[in-house]
């Protein structure tokens, strides 16, 4: 089967799971229950292409499938932002600020700390860019016990608070912010389908790039912000998800085996949808909402990622 009848198949696939979830058990007021459901629709398709794009994108950049890019600490910021409000305002500010601007106050902060890190990071010519990682999990490592400090000190009633933001749950994402995030995600998107030439070259190594005329320290300081501007939108909708990124990455890779990313973009990002549609069905009519479609993901994502380690144990 040619990669465009994959392809083909994935978005019949991905339609069929998003009627079911339109469709199944309807009830009530039609009209409220398919909007909210479409709500919802939108908001995983958005997620799922930025997480599935986000991640394809830092694994051909850094050369490894393993790596994703919460490595850079993104999460941490994300968490330690959440807890900083309700530790110095209480959870009062937190639960009734503005949705507009907790999102901005969440994908800014992210997106200033990518800006802050790659701006004095790169200032140097020639800098590795594994060197740019290691300072990120660095940074990660101490906002998470930074975070983890201030979440002992504050009062348990108000940490219950904070618990709901540690997980993603498309039950309490903002529908007000679909459109604005749409257009970010769509933006980005946009710029990276523009390269997909040097994409493909990025994914033979930094040295062969370079040899085929790629620059790459401009490229890579592009996309890496692209990167930043993909996971801080995601995650400011809906919350964080760590491992979904690397399960449909290393999915679609070895679905279409191949070198093109303009496959493996559309691939991943479509496997994302799937995932997330598929996951969330199964959270509202198997588990009936006891439990939350991040918790499964990154359940099935921890032992998928034991899986890699494993595998790539034997390969060495």
């Amino acid at each position: 089967m040619s990669n465009r009848m994959k392809v083909a198949v994935l978005v019949v696939l991905a339609l069929g799971l998003i009627a079911l979830f339109l469709f199944t058990h309807l009830r009530g007021d039609f009209d409220y229950v398919l909007r909210s459901r479409s709500e919802k629709i939108v908001a995983m398709v958005l997620v799922g292409w930025a997480g599935a794009v986000s991640t394809v994108l830092f694994q051909t950049m850094t050369n490894n499938r393993i790596l994703t890019p919460s490595i850079i600490g993104l999460d941490s910021v994300y968490m330690l932002v959440q807890t900083a409000v309700v530790f110095l305002f209480g959870s009062t500010t937190l639960t009734m600020m503005g949705n507009t601007s907790h999102f901005l106050l969440s994908a800014g902060s992210m997106i200033g700390f990518s800006v802050l890190l790659y701006s004095f990071l790169f200032r140097r010519e020639g800098q590795n860019l594994y060197f740019i990682l290691l300072v990120g999990m660095i940074l990660g490592t101490f906002f998470q016990s930074l975070t983890s400090f201030m979440q002992y000190l504050i009062d348990p009633n108000e940490f219950s608070i904070i618990q709901d933001r540690m997980f993603a749950s498309i039950n309490n994402m903002k529908t007000d912010l679909l459109w604005p995030a749409g257009l970010l995600i769509a933006a980005a998107t946009l710029y990276t389908y523009r390269h997909l030439h040097e994409l493909d070259v990025l994914s033979l190594g930094k040295d062969h790039a370079i040899n085929l005329g790629v620059a790459y320290e401009t490229v890579v300081k592009r996309l890496l912000m692209i990167v930043a501007v993909l996971v801080s939108v995601s995650t400011a909708l809906v919350g964080p998800i760590m491992f979904f990124g690397l399960i449909v990455a290393n999915v679609a890779y070895a679905f279409f085996q191949t070198y093109e990313h303009r496959y493996l973009l559309a691939g991943a990002a479509l496997f994302g949808v799937i995932a997330l549609v598929g996951g969330q069905l199964v959270v509202e009519r198997v588990f009936t909402f006891s439990t939350t479609l991040s918790v499964i993901v990154n359940m099935v994502g921890g032992v998928y990622f034991l899986y890699l380690l494993l595998k790539e144990r034997k390969a060495w």
